[in-house]
């Protein structure tokens, strides 16, 4: 097995991920990557992006900068595979693997039941396999696959 990436933003998103890491068996070969906020800032076993709320003023400055710590994060860990829950501040770490050769494998919020997130919207297009958590999703994303929930 090659270099895991698993990334998303915090909250919901965040725990969702959780619940894959901890199954995970081999951790050694896993990197996580989430946005730096109050609950994980003193943690020393994950990558940080800024943390990203499109309602604020200053979004456009804070995206800027998660592209170029995007760009640096793929090529320091060449991932062969990326394992995301979104959200958007993940997105340009999506596309710089994907773009580098990496397998992108996404799973639509396990909150979203009829409507689809933009963040799973654009992945969808370019995702090596997409899931989704409720069969409802199935509808708007008809090429993804349904396993169940991550809870």
């Amino acid at each position: 097995m090659g270099k895991k990436v698993l990334i998303s933003s915090t909250g919901g998103h965040w725990t969702q991920l959780n619940e894959i890491y901890s199954k995970s068996k081999d951790k050694t070969k896993i990197s996580l990557i989430t946005e730096k906020n109050d609950s994980n800032k003193t943690r020393n076993d994950i990558l940080f992006l800024k943390q990203q709320d499109r309602k604020n003023k200053e979004f456009i400055f804070t995206f800027i900068y998660n592209v170029i710590l995007s760009l640096y994060y793929v090529m320091k860990i060449r991932p062969d595979i990326v394992v995301s829950t979104g959200a958007g501040s993940v997105l340009p770490f999506l596309i710089f693997s994907k773009l580098f050769g990496a397998r992108v494998v996404f799973i639509e919020s396990f909150a979203k039941i009829h409507t689809p997130t933009i963040t799973g919207r654009i992945v969808y297009k370019f995702a090596d396999h997409f899931y989704v958590q409720w069969p409802t999703m199935l509808e708007k994303y008809p090429k993804a696959e349904y396993k169940g929930s991550l809870y």
